[in-house]
């Protein structure tokens, strides 16, 4: 009797649950999938790279996988999932959903702080500044024996130390844990000036300077202290800004070329464009210009003039990379060339073209001119997984140039991510919200920086393992490098 329950109560399970998946119309979602991937064909910079044999993702298959996970789902919550999976799969740390937004709220928004007599950390924490990433090295360098700590990152940045090798020579290990001046609240305090305040913008020149020349000083220390090898150690670094680009001519008294810089088909990439055309028509207007960087001038503004009105106006159709897998830059891929990560130029040897200003329109790591060459020895860089976004761009940057090697993991594969800001990609029926890179950045060989950096020395966590033993192998690995021709 308690059997035939116990049946009865299944077979009512069952009817109910196949009842509530008959009920159930995916059509509205199917249509957001659609709409997504008609958007992501107008605006998503990475996609041609992901629908090339060399991008790593078989793109038609994944979208047969999400048509049928959205054609078999029985709610709302399996077919949001097939959409979430479909992002996952790209493996684009950039792209990304953004949370849910509640209604606005019906009352004014607060004013805003007058900042003016506040002490600096106050008013630097009011500004954004802290630290949000540890500044502990990304493997326990300090626990191998003979390790000396030279600086410990507070309150002066950047965490730094001394070890010394099996072949008698010492290593420097430097941790950079982020590329983002809002990171270093120090250094903010440093610049900030209760009685004559400076802009939000002024205050981030400055912080950033600063930076600069802490990194600068700590690697002159390290020097200083014996060392010819540094270890940048950026496992774990998120990223941050242009400093990724910026802090690589630290590294080496050789001009660095900065990867060349493609922006999406698409109108987000006009108030980028709009953005570089403010800066170098001012330029434009010194006084005295030399010759050479009159020129400069007018081929940077005529060339980002003509990518301007190029830029979502119908360029060719990416529908293609639904069913078929095409070669990376063969063809229809909408993007645009603009310029390089560091400005209209890849590089500038500092005074060619005359006034500061004139040249850090042009090329925006003018500001590094004062602590280029801080470092002249041989530099390795640490990466790991979660080494993403600016931290690639560093590394991408260390390894195109020919400055030094990567070991470690490969790093998280996020790549150029946004030169712009833009409106997020939402979804009519759902109300999913995604944020869409707009910018690539190409690597030496021509691939996209999204792929992300696999190391010449692969480093991989071993089953047992400790950290300590961990940061052991890459000392090891360094210094057995070091002894091969």
């Amino acid at each position: 009797m308690r059997r035939a329950a116990v049946l009865l109560a299944l077979s009512l399970t069952a009817l109910a649950s196949g009842a509530r998946a008959a009920s159930f119309d995916p059509t509205p979602w199917r249509e957001d999938y659609a709409d997504l991937k008609a958007e992501l064909q107008k605006s998503y910079a990475n996609l041609a790279w992901f629908a090339s044999p060399q991008g790593g993702v078989d793109l038609p298959a994944l979208d047969r996988q999400t048509r049928r996970q959205l054609d078999g789902a029985e709610n709302d919550a399996q077919a949001a999932q097939a959409i979430r999976s479909f992002v996952a799969g790209l493996g684009d740390g950039h792209f990304s959903e953004l949370p849910r937004l509640a209604p606005a709220p019906a009352g004014p928004a607060p004013a805003a702080r007058d900042l003016k007599g506040l002490d600096a950390p106050t008013a630097c924490a009011a500004m954004g500044y802290a630290h949000r990433t540890t500044v502990a090295f990304s493997a326990p360098f300090e626990a191998l024996p003979g390790f000396t700590l030279v600086a410990d990152g507070a309150p002066k940045p950047f965490r730094a130390g001394v070890l010394p090798l099996a072949d008698g020579r010492k290593l420097g290990v430097v941790r950079i844990p982020r590329f983002r001046q809002q990171e270093y609240p120090e250094l903010c305090e440093a610049a900030w000036s209760p009685d004559r305040p400076p802009s939000r913008s002024d205050l981030s020149d400055a912080t950033q300077a600063l930076v600069l020349k802490a990194l600068a000083e700590r690697l002159k220390a390290l020097a200083a202290a014996g060392a010819d090898t540094v270890l940048v150690d950026v496992g774990g670094d998120g990223g941050g800004n242009d400093l990724g680009d910026w802090m690589v001519r630290l590294f080496t008294d050789r001009p660095v070329r900065s990867a060349p810089l493609l922006m999406a088909d698409a109108p987000v990439a006009v108030g980028y464009y709009d953005e570089e055309l403010e800066a170098l028509r001012a330029a434009r207007k010194n006084d005295g210009l030399t010759p050479a960087a009159t020129a400069a001038l007018d081929k940077a503004i005529g060339q980002f003039e003509a990518a301007k009105a190029r830029a979502g106006a119908g360029g060719c159709d990416l529908s293609w990379a639904w069913t078929e897998r095409r070669p990376w830059r063969q063809g229809c891929d909408r993007l645009i060339p603009s310029g390089f990560a560091s400005g209209a130029l890849p590089d500038l040897k500092p005074g060619s073209l005359g006034p500061r200003t004139v040249e850090a329109a042009l090329y925006w790591p003018t500001v590094v001119a004062a602590e280029r060459g801080a470092w002249i020895g041989k530099v390795y860089v640490l990466t790991d997984n979660r080494t993403a976004s600016s931290a690639e761009m560093f590394t991408a940057s260390i390894r195109n140039n020919h400055i030094g090697r990567v070991l470690g993991q490969r790093t998280s594969g996020d790549g150029c991510g946004f030169m712009t800001d833009g409106p997020p990609l939402k979804l009519p029926h759902s109300g999913l919200r995604f944020r869409v890179p707009n910018c690539v950045r190409l690597r030496e060989d021509g691939s996209d920086e999204v792929a992300g950096v696999t190391p010449d020395l692969p480093i991989l966590p071993a089953e047992g393992e400790s950290e300590t033993a961990r940061a052991g192998r890459v000392v090891a690995a360094i210094t057995a490098d070091r002894a091969t021709p």
